[in-house]
C-alpha cells in the first residue's frame, strides 16, 4: 500500500462541512478517490463505444468482451505486480 500526505486548501465553511460530515477521514477520501477512478473508468468505456459505434465497427460478441476483460485485467496485474 502506498501512503500519501495530501494538503488540501478549502474555504472555511466547506472544511467544516466536510469535517462534520465525516469526507476528511482517510477512509472517506480513499472511497472518493475509488468511485472517481470507476466514474472515469467508465467514461473511458462509454467514450471507446461511441468512437467504435461512429467507426462502423460491429459489436463484439461476449466471448470476445470476455477475452478484452481478462487481457486488460492480466496487463493490470502485471503492471501492480512491477510497481510492488
Amino acid at each position: 500500500m502506498t501512503t500519501l500526505e495530501v494538503k488540501l486548501d478549502l474555504p472555511d465553511r466547506l472544511a467544516r462541512d466536510a469535517m462534520a460530515a465525516g469526507l476528511l477521514t482517510p477512509k472517506a477520501l480513499r472511497e472518493m478517490v475509488k468511485d472517481a477512478m470507476q466514474r472515469r473508468a467508465a467514461q473511458a468505456l462509454l467514450a471507446g463505444a461511441q468512437r467504435a459505434s461512429a467507426a462502423g465497427s460491429k459489436p463484439l460478441s461476449m466471448k470476445e468482451i470476455q477475452a478484452e476483460v481478462d487481457t486488460v485485467r492480466r496487463e493490470r496485474k502485471a503492471r501492480i505486480d512491477r510497481n510492488e
